[in-house]
């Protein structure tokens, strides 16, 4: 084994323990908005895996710079899909038809004219 090989190796698996380390300190209701947040940087990675593709030139170097483009694909668009999930949840529901909202003017009208045709009070337009 060279020393590059052994150097690279280390770093990666020190990487991958002080991940660990990181998430898993993360608490469940913000871990979402936490990787929703941090979806731009997985577009670097992206960008990595096409650089690979452009500095291969060998079979196993294009194979292996497809394999981490459509894995850095994946996590960018499934970052962007838990993020709409999550926006979803803080969406206010539309009101169902023929049932106006709390608060709502009956008729169409707003403020006062809503507040006087609410208590049955005539409204001149």
């Amino acid at each position: 084994m060279s020393t590059a090989l052994v150097t690279d190796l280390t770093i990666f698996v020190l990487a991958l323990l002080v991940g660990i380390e990181v998430i898993g300190k993360v608490p469940a209701t913000l871990h979402t908005p936490l990787m929703s947040a941090t979806n731009s940087i997985h577009g670097i990675v992206l960008a990595g895996a096409l650089l690979i593709g452009v500095t291969a030139h060998n079979t196993v170097g294009y194979i292996l710079a497809f394999v981490a483009s459509v894995f850095a694909s994946a996590n960018v668009v499934g970052g962007y899909v838990v993020t709409e999930r999550m926006l979803k949840m803080f969406r206010r529901k539309a009101p169902e038809q023929g049932t106006p909202e709390m608060g709502a003017a009956l008729n169409g009208h707003k403020g006062l004219k809503g507040i006087l045709s609410r208590a049955g009070g005539k409204t001149q337009s």
